[in-house]
């Protein structure tokens, strides 16, 4: 089987290592930090990002993108979102035509306001216009890499590669989906994590499952009334990579985003809560990109513009949530 090549070795980008592995193709992994990537290839563990876990042995990890990419058939990106454009702009001269493309990261460029496959089809639209599907989910890293049963969705606007990727990435542990409504999944994989910042803050509060029952369902309204607006679908929205992920990304204690509302309830200042992490929560930067979007495309979205005021205007959390339940009453 032709080489896969992860350009990004955090805890996202080495459990999809781990689990691909399954499927007996060889696999690149590119890690960023030259100590962290001597320290997986000698000791077969990524004790910074994913500790506990064996990267099996056909796992080449490299600090060199030359290196992981040539003679690579598909290129998975696991990077953050506010990496992607710099790091396509550094493979560029590197990449070819017939490579496939995935992006699995969810957020959104915070000063252009696009979706991570339109920063790649803008990027690499340079040189040729790339086949490129985007890999979303209800997915805790660590829990892939234990095999732990989970379901995806793999989104292009290309059935064909759609197909081919899903047949490719599936296995006993790690179900595809597909689906055609690429702005809808990364919409929803974008938003959820800011819906989920404001979920580690109710639960950091005290407050109950009426209340992240309610936050959890009226976070989705926002996010489907927003990915609709711009181009997503109703149904993608009810699916795994909008239900789906932003239930498990509200509830689920490996939440790096809900760590971050949990933090902010305890009145820790977000500086001191983004200096103590190894990991980026993409629901900070998100915020900000989501209220502009909103404002752009004139819609309604009351809790997220909470969240923007407590993570960047210093709200505090009970004044945030009292202006949601005393604003003006309506339908549903």
């Amino acid at each position: 089987m032709k080489k896969l090549a992860i350009i990004g070795g955090g805890s996202w980008g080495t459990a999809l290592a781990i689990v691909l592995s399954r499927n007996a193709r060889p696999i690149s992994l590119w890690i960023y930090e030259q100590d962290i990537c001597e320290q997986v290839r000698k000791g077969r563990e990524n004790e910074v990002f994913l500790p506990g876990f064996r990267v099996p042995d056909k796992v080449c990890p490299t600090n060199d993108p030359a290196e992981a990419l040539a003679d690579a058939e598909t290129v998975l990106t696991v990077v953050p979102s506010h990496y992607c454009r710099p790091l396509y702009n550094q493979m560029l001269p590197l990449l070819r035509p017939e490579m496939k493309f995935v992006s699995a990261t969810k957020g959104l460029e915070t000063e252009s306001l696009l979706r991570m496959s339109e920063v790649i089809r803008q990027v690499v639209g340079q040189r040729f216009q790339p086949r490129l599907a985007v890999l979303s989910g209800p997915t805790f890293a660590r829990e892939i890499a234990a095999g732990e049963p989970a379901a995806v969705v793999i989104a292009s606007d290309d059935l064909e590669l759609a197909r081919d990727l899903q047949r490719q990435f599936s296995g006993p542990s790690f179900r595809l989906y597909t689906n055609s409504d690429v702005a809808g999944v990364e919409y929803g994989a974008s938003l959820k994590n800011v819906i989920a910042i404001g979920a580690g803050v109710c639960h950091g509060l005290g407050l109950g499952s009426n209340t992240m029952a309610a936050l959890i369902t009226r976070g989705l309204a926002e996010i489907s009334r927003l990915a609709r607006a711009l181009g997503g679908r109703q149904e993608t929205l009810a699916g795994l990579a909008g239900m789906g992920d932003l239930v498990l990304t509200c509830t689920g204690a490996l939440s790096r985003n809900r760590q971050v509302g949990i933090e902010l309830a305890r009145g820790r200042s977000l500086a001191d809560i983004v200096s103590s992490m190894r990991m980026v929560a993409e629901g900070i930067k998100t915020t900000t990109a989501a209220v502009d979007l909103a404002r752009r495309a004139s819609v309604e979205m009351p809790i997220i513009e909470q969240m923007k005021a407590m993570l960047f205007e210093g709200k505090p959390p009970r004044d945030a949530v009292r202006e949601l339940m005393e604003r003006s009453l309506k339908s549903e």
